[in-house]
């Protein structure tokens, strides 16, 4: 009797000892997962700042696109007006040569720049 009950304290510690083992077991995974989360996601962040440096100055450069196509939009139409339009015409070429008619009165303002 009492040879089975020092085999039961035995298998008892056995048993408290396994379970001991398979909860450190656990926690060393969850540690190495949580350990690869962090280095995962700190490789990340230089990667976050390029993307936003780059991002920003796609903005930028598309910000200009969209004033150089402007810029474009404006000419041809100038250009249209100069080929099409006689009246366009004549006021530009009086304007760029400082010529008036008699009896006109031409005012003139200075830009800013």
């Amino acid at each position: 009797m009492a040879r089975k009950r020092m085999e039961a304290s035995k298998l008892t510690r056995l048993e408290a000892r396994t379970r001991a083992i398979k909860g450190a077991g656990k926690l060393a995974l969850i540690a190495c997962c949580l350990s690869l989360g962090f280095v995962v996601v700190a490789t990340a962040f230089p990667q976050r700042r390029t993307l936003d440096k780059l991002e920003a100055k796609l903005a930028l450069v598309k910000e200009r696109q969209r004033e150089v196509v402007a810029q474009r939009d404006h000419r041809n139409i100038e250009l249209r007006a100069l080929r099409e339009d006689p009246t366009f015409l004549e006021i530009h070429a009086r304007d760029r040569l400082d010529y008036c008619r008699e009896g006109e009165r031409v005012l003139r303002f200075k830009q800013g720049r």
